[in-house]
């Protein structure tokens, strides 16, 4: 009931004849009734397969309520599940392709929608960007008439090329920019990205990639200029200001000089103290090492007497388990040489129960 009334208000908003948008709504409607009847003629394909299995299916249970013991028999009812299973997997894996096929297409058609949404996004916030890019663009033409004599030529010649296209994204939006980036960093700027470019960038033609490629071109060429004017420049500045610190350098040398002169003074001075209380240290180090030296060797005798006592236990107790060991090994063969001549008889009784059986077991299977 639902899906009636969602179709019926669907056809009454996109295929109404007075809608202002007729013309482009009449190829969604021709869309919609192509992929209607796919949807019928493979309805029909798949019941017309279940069918065939089904058949199949009823023919195996016929044949089984007349079951005959005979090689013939069974292995024209095996060859009968065979072609059953054969059926139901063939059915099965061609059901699994088109599933994986739809799950593609219902993940490429989500990435985008998601593309057309946050592209309305942007247009939806296009006019208060625009604004912000105006007052900042007319904030740095008054900067570069008031810095314009103190910086380099090649830092001037960057930021006016930002203002006459478009800023540090070619008058591109944010995200179009970032996916061009992505896109082209992948394929290492090779001509190779453009088709990969044209679906991240909806909307954009392949000559605006191709324009915006070559501004970005030029872009990385300024930028680069730029800043190696600019480290230029920041070495110059640092070489004057080491002219001017050089004397201080040396003045401050030569105070630090003195002070790590007295400094070392100091130091021996004290290195020949802690060296003093080092050789003592060592040496009541030396006599608390030689006693625990003596009450280690006293140890060690104590223990080499608890070994050899324990080995002669040993010793003992193995000889006493091979001579019982010896009388089980003995028990133990016998007792498998009765249980063998058991074996063989029960596997004979197992042999004439299974052949019994053979025949009862493929009517219940």
């Amino acid at each position: 009931s639902r899906l009636a009334n969602i179709e019926k208000d669907k056809n009454g908003h996109l295929y109404n004849r007075k809608s202002d948008f007729r013309v482009e709504y009449s190829i969604l409607e021709e869309l919609e009734h192509s992929m209607t009847v796919s949807r019928k003629t493979e309805k029909a394909k798949i019941l017309q397969q279940l069918s065939k299995i089904q058949n199949n299916v009823k023919r195996l249970q016929q044949q089984l309520k007349d079951v005959k013991p005979t090689p013939e028999f069974v292995d024209k009812l095996k060859e009968m599940m065979e072609e059953v299973e054969n059926a139901i997997n063939a059915f099965k894996e061609e059901q699994r392709q088109i599933y994986e096929q739809l799950l593609k297409e219902e993940k490429t058609v989500i990435n985008e929608l998601s593309v057309f949404e946050r592209k309305v996004e942007q247009w939806a916030l296009g006019s208060s960007t625009t604004e912000k890019v105006l007052k900042l663009s007319s904030a740095r033409l008054s900067a570069d008439k008031t810095l314009g004599s103190h910086l380099p030529a090649e830092v001037v010649e960057f930021e006016r090329f930002l203002q006459r296209t478009g800023g540090r994204q070619g008058g591109w939006d944010d995200y179009d920019h970032q996916n061009f980036l992505k896109v082209r960093t992948k394929h290492k700027g090779r001509l190779s990205y453009m088709d990969e470019a044209l679906e991240y960038l909806c909307g954009r033609t392949k000559e605006d990639i191709e324009q915006h490629d070559k501004w970005y071109q030029e872009f990385l060429i300024l930028h680069e200029r730029k800043k190696e004017s600019i480290k230029k420049w920041k070495e110059k500045q640092r070489q004057e200001k080491e002219g001017n610190l050089k004397e201080k350098a040396e003045k401050m040398l030569k105070e630090a000089w003195l002070q790590r002169e007295e400094a070392q003074k100091q130091k021996a001075a004290e290195e020949r103290k802690r060296q003093q209380a080092a050789i003592e240290a060592w040496k009541k180090q030396k006599a608390v090492a030689f006693a625990m030296e003596q009450a280690s060797q006293l140890k060690l005798e104590e223990e080499k007497e608890k070994k050899q006592q324990k080995e002669r236990q040993r010793q003992c107790h193995m000889k006493l388990l091979l001579e019982r060991y010896t009388l089980q090994k003995k028990e133990k063969e016998e007792l498998e040489k009765l249980e063998k001549e058991k074996r063989e008889e029960a596997e004979k009784e197992e042999r004439k129960r299974i052949a019994a059986e053979e025949i009862t077991k493929f009517q219940e299977r």
